[in-house]
């Protein structure tokens, strides 16, 4: 089509849009504030690359299964270079419990649902390398974007952008791409351009530290202990990565701030680990040792950018993708797949249509359709999440009917059915993995009816499909730590008085 496209950013969402948009007559072009990657492998990029515009960068990750069958199916020499490199891909099979594998039937769509996980620096690294070598793509290291030229108008239309060194570059399409701190909305107000947007708090912080397998060491077998958790106050998982590492990412509510104090320390990091059945094996001396500092990212938001309320286009020319359009909590593991997916969504509908107007309300349209429902979903069981860590420092108030009743179906109800359930389990992780609507699952009678025959039976004869305890108790765990545990509840309890 001959379209020359600039892309604001060379990390997951830039490189997805390279992808995406490459072949044809196109010429992209990615500016990226960051160095280029050093010579060598995934862990010299690990130790030495430098990404500031890369936030989380090592914080831990993971591509879901639609993403991971957007790179099977789109770009399969990209996924033969990512498992060369030695990321895994972690398969259906290995999230049976004992109760499902007695009757388990492979299905085709179990092929689809799995994933795909590594230290992000290697992620980057390889899809880099890859992207460089498509047809038309040029990747800038270096370069900082001053300012947006923008062509006035109703609507305004983005013609190019000018660079701190003095250069201007113009372009047919700007794509966004420079994700949660994208500076282009505020390059856009200055030219009088207002792009609106609803964000709220995600209401957690993470932290995330790194470890690599002593040399003929192994991983903990699986089913010794849950990898991953809720104790309330308290999020973790394990993330299994390249090369022998993996990495271990505890989340706590903001409301914990005694928590939050003592957890930068890598020896409490290490501590509450070492509480944590399923977790404490992977950190046992003899078998690992740890490779960084306990790295924290606070402040997330979910956030929704309107590129045409009213079915009025705000700018034209102008494409936000990944976290410049959509941010959502990184528990979901949604980050890297939002970004791919609108990625090839603005793909297809700059195929569709040469018209501007209309290319920016079939994205929209598209984002709406494709993303906007796991982005409800994930909003709405934040704010519950939020209300419940408040909750439990205050004094417990007794539920409703309504609220035992709704407590008790899904905690003995739908997470126990899916422990002995193969059809529910591949049901929930369906709508997980972002393969069909998140809640659609829970709206077919059929399984519906599956859960409520597990319910019925009752906790008693339900015994052996409980999970065993995954961690202490708030008061048990902050006395481990020589945590202040009534800190935080006397600070809530007043706020709320």
């Amino acid at each position: 089509m001959g379209e020359r496209i600039l892309v604001i950013g060379a990390g997951m969402a830039g490189l997805w849009s390279a992808m995406a948009l490459a072949g044809g007559d196109r010429e992209i072009l990615l500016l990226d504030r960051d160095p280029s990657p050093p010579e060598g492998g995934a862990d010299v990029a690990f130790e030495d690359w430098k990404r500031r515009g890369v936030s989380h960068l090592r914080h831990s990750h993971a591509f879901l299964a639609r993403l991971r069958t957007l790179a099977r199916d789109r770009h399969p020499a990209l996924l033969d270079a990512l498992l060369e490199a030695g990321c895994r891909e972690l398969g259906f099979e290995g999230s049976l419990t004992e109760r499902h594998k007695q009757n388990y039937r492979p299905e085709p769509i179990d092929q689809d649902l799995a994933i795909l996980t590594s230290r992000r620096t290697t992620l980057e690294l390889v899809m880099r390398r890859y992207a460089e070598q498509l047809p038309g793509v040029t990747i800038q290291p270096e370069t900082f974007v001053k300012s947006l030229i923008v062509e006035p108008g109703a609507p305004a239309r983005v013609t190019g952008v000018r660079l701190e060194d003095g250069r201007e570059l113009a372009c047919d399409i700007l794509v966004d791409a420079a994700g949660r701190n994208s500076q282009a909305p505020e390059l856009l107000a200055a030219a009088g351009v207002t792009i609106p947007e609803t964000s709220e708090s995600c209401g957690v912080i993470y932290y995330t530290r790194h470890y690599r397998l002593e040399p003929g060491a192994a991983e903990p077998p699986r089913g010794a202990g849950s990898t991953t958790g809720d104790l309330g106050y308290l999020k973790f998982g394990v993330f299994p990565g390249d090369n022998g590492c993996f990495s271990i990412t505890l989340c706590v509510p903001e409301v914990e701030e005694e928590m939050r104090k003592a957890i930068v320390a890598p020896e409490a990091f290490d501590a509450i680990c070492r509480t944590l059945p399923g977790v404490a094996a992977w950190i046992e001396p003899e078998r690992t040792r740890p490779t960084s500092r306990v790295f924290g990212m606070g402040q997330l938001e979910s956030r929704w950018r309107e590129l045409a309320p009213k079915d009025q286009p705000v700018v034209l020319g102008f494409f936000p993708v990944g976290d410049s359009i959509v941010r959502t909590n990184p528990l979901y593991g949604r980050g890297c797949s939002f970004a791919a997916v609108s990625a090839h969504l603005l793909a297809d509908s700059l195929m569709a249509t040469r018209d501007p107007a209309q290319r920016l309300k079939s994205y929209r349209d598209a984002l709406n359709r494709d993303l906007r429902p796991y982005y409800d979903a994930m909003r709405q069981a934040d704010r519950s999440a939020i209300k419940r860590a408040r909750a439990a420092l205050l004094p417990p108030k007794p539920l409703t009917l309504r609220g035992r009743l709704m407590k008790g179906f899904l905690e003995d109800g739908v997470a126990i059915a899916m422990r002995e359930d193969v059809v529910l389990l591949r049901a929930f992780l369906r709508g997980f993995h972002m393969l069909e609507h998140p809640n659609a699952w829970l709206k077919r009678p059929a399984n519906i009816a599956r859960i409520v025959r597990v319910w019925a039976r009752g906790k008693t004869r339900n015994a052996a499909l409980y999970p065993p305890k995954s961690g202490p108790e708030r008061t048990e765990m902050f006395e481990n730590l020589g945590i202040p545990h009534m800190a935080d509840m006397e600070r809530v309890r007043a706020e709320a008085a």
